[in-house]
């Protein structure tokens, strides 16, 4: 049985297939969005305003649309002094903003796709040696501490190079891969700090490049959140568990937060055609 057969089926799992079958049926509208005929770049640059706010807030940094807004546009001068939370903020909207660029990359090259995830998500947190590259083994990890221990740092590279074979392998069907490489950068944990931001960047990177969701303006950061922070970590720790009842939680709330992130992406499309965005 072949990886991409072992994906199908995990896709027909009783409590995953009938989301399987909703989240399609959600893209597939939104990209049918009048609002998105003609104006999606208007709109994607909106989803990415709001999804590294709901990024940073779910690496538990709290901050307004305004300034992610500003940020993006290259508007906001960085906080003086070491502001713990102005990095965190800064790291989601460079990695999100990244996520644009590397789409073309995650399924073609997808190692180099989550290095620079991790440039843009890494260089607000950490000194530039320790950016790009996988942790060492005297290095701690300090993030997702509920999700268990991670794994020791000398099976990083393998794990890393099993999910760039899953993310490219277009074989294989894109929600659940984009779960599973979620999922897989949230346990493994390979950097020091920003695998949070790195796994959600990458998530709606492969969202877009799998043809899931190609206008890349639903917000999956927004739909992560729906539930909960809680929620987030508690049904990551299930995968983390790599019981087939864990596995099946997280791939479940996946989908429903994927519904969250398109029903998000249909009020900026609806928000677009009424003139309502903030310029």
């Amino acid at each position: 049985m072949t990886q991409a057969d072992i994906l199908r089926d995990m896709a027909a799992w009783p409590d995953v297939a009938p989301l399987v079958a909703e989240v399609r049926d959600a893209c597939t509208q939104l990209r049918w969005h009048q609002a998105l005929r003609r104006r999606i770049p208007e709109a994607a640059a909106e989803s990415r305003v709001r999804g590294a706010r709901a990024s940073a807030e779910l690496d538990g940094a709290r901050v307004d649309e305004a300034t992610v807004r500003r940020m993006l546009c290259g508007a906001a001068e960085p906080a003086t002094g070491r502001d713990a939370t102005d990095a965190v903020v800064r790291a989601a909207v460079q990695a999100t903003a990244e996520a644009e660029h590397v789409a073309g990359l995650v399924r073609t090259a997808p190692g180099q796709a989550i290095t620079r995830l991790h440039v843009a998500a890494g260089a607000p947190l950490l000194a530039a040696e320790a950016v790009a590259r996988p942790r060492r083994e005297q290095e701690l990890v300090a993030e997702l501490t509920d999700l268990g221990a991670a794994p020791p740092a000398r099976e990083v590279a393998a794990r890393l190079q099993g999910l760039g074979s899953l993310l490219a392998d277009a074989s294989a069907p894109a929600y659940v891969v984009a779960a599973i490489a979620h999922a897989e950068i949230a346990h493994v944990r390979p950097f020091v700090r920003g695998n949070g931001l790195v796994a959600r960047a990458l998530d709606r990177a492969f969202v877009v490049a799998s043809g899931l969701d190609p206008t890349g303006v639903a917000v999956p950061e927004v739909g992560f959140g729906h539930a909960g922070s809680a929620a987030y970590v508690g049904s990551l720790a299930g995968y983390a568990t790599g019981r087939r009842e864990g596995v099946e939680l997280w791939l479940t709330h996946w989908g429903r937060s994927m519904l969250a992130a398109v029903a998000e992406g249909r009020s900026i499309a609806d928000a677009v055609l009424a003139g309502r965005l903030p310029s």
